[in-house]
């Protein structure tokens, strides 16, 4: 069986590094796509301040402080229950100052090294030293922590956008080219089995989208210097996982069809909500309560998801856990349907 597996793996390997123009496109694209992002936002900073508000239910109605009648300021409701989170998005300059207006002793969080931060608090104070009566005046907690540029933070979702393409288009669009040419037809006529086909397959992308986003990551990591706080076998743990459960994705697609053509559409269909709806480009915070549960229905939200977590957020393989055995689940559940599905004509 494994003799079989392993020929069907080595003869799919060695059509895909002798197509130099599909080889190429899988390493320039994505690398060109994170250079353009480092260019395009590397003065993303707004004339805006931004300042989060502890709110108990994560809405605004009901707090009164002359703060938040402030111009040109973007307030952002956030849940006590993410205080921690929120502190973290001030040590990284994503919030200028975070506000608790509710406490016993009000309080409040600046970043020393922010000179945004600097001037939300001045205008805090400014509003209880100008004749508006705020309460007891708040208590300052310091924190520290360089900025986080965009090109850091959208880094993971391009190398999990490209796995995503790679992992779709690299066995449902190819397969069903195999069975439109007859190539399936003759491999019918051998010992080899659905399975053993199917597991090749699997096996073969996986080496290369993996391949392939290692090269990007460490490109990136050498002309962008991008950080990567975490573990690198937590990170090596999702991509694996994120990487057989798009795979296996694909492979349910290539399980009957017989058009290139239908193949393709349905492939778009099914990749362009996943990349509008995961997080690669944008964060779902602020989006509609429908938006973030049909977010938490795909893969690759996951994905993209545990990867911030330990490239950003220092996280290790304990704490993405979760998100490895969601992609794993899925990964059994669309292979053994495609495997179910599968017909070789």
């Amino acid at each position: 069986m494994w003799t079989r597996i392993r020929a069907i793996l080595v003869a799919r390997n060695r059509e895909f590094y002798r197509d130099r123009a599909g080889l190429g496109w899988n390493l320039l694209m994505p690398m060109l796509m994170v250079l353009a992002f480092a260019f395009i936002f590397q003065d993303e900073q707004s004339d805006l301040l931004k300042i989060g508000v502890l709110t108990p239910g994560g809405t605004l109605n009901g707090i009164e402080s002359p703060v938040l009648d402030l111009e040109h300021v973007t307030f952002v409701p956030v849940p006590v229950t993410d205080l921690a989170a929120a502190i973290v998005k001030v040590e990284r300059h994503q919030l200028d100052l975070l506000l608790d207006p509710g406490a016993v002793a009000p309080r409040y969080w600046v970043n020393g090294d922010s000179a945004k931060g600097y001037l939300a608090e001045r205008l805090l104070l400014a509003a209880g030293s100008s004749g508006i009566e705020i309460g007891t005046e708040p208590e300052r907690q310091t924190l520290s922590g360089a900025a986080l540029r965009y090109v850091d933070w959208v880094l993971p979702g391009v190398l999990a956008m490209n796995i995503m393409f790679s992992s779709l288009w690299g066995v449902g669009w190819v397969i069903v080219r195999y069975r439109k040419n007859g190539v399936l037809r003759r491999l019918k006529a051998t010992p080899l089995s659905p399975w053993e086909f199917l597991t090749a397959q699997v096996l073969s992308r996986l080496l290369v989208v993996l391949g392939a986003s290692l090269i990007v990551y460490l490109g990136a990591a050498w002309l962008l210097d991008v950080p990567m706080r975490g573990s690198y076998v937590a990170l090596a743990l999702v991509y694996v996982a994120g990487s057989l459960c798009l795979i296996s994705l694909g492979l349910i697609i290539a399980a009957r069809l017989r058009t290139e053509e239908l193949a393709d559409g349905l492939l778009n269909l099914m990749s362009w909500p996943m990349l509008l709806l995961s997080g690669v480009w944008f964060s779902m915070e602020g989006t509609s309560a429908l938006a973030q549960w049909v977010s938490q229905a795909l893969p690759l939200t996951h994905l993209v998801a545990a990867a911030r977590a330990v490239m950003i957020d220092g996280a290790g393989v304990v704490e993405v856990l979760p998100e490895i055995g969601v992609l794993l689940a899925l990964a059994v559940a669309f292979l053994t349907l495609a495997t179910w599905m599968f017909r070789w004509e």
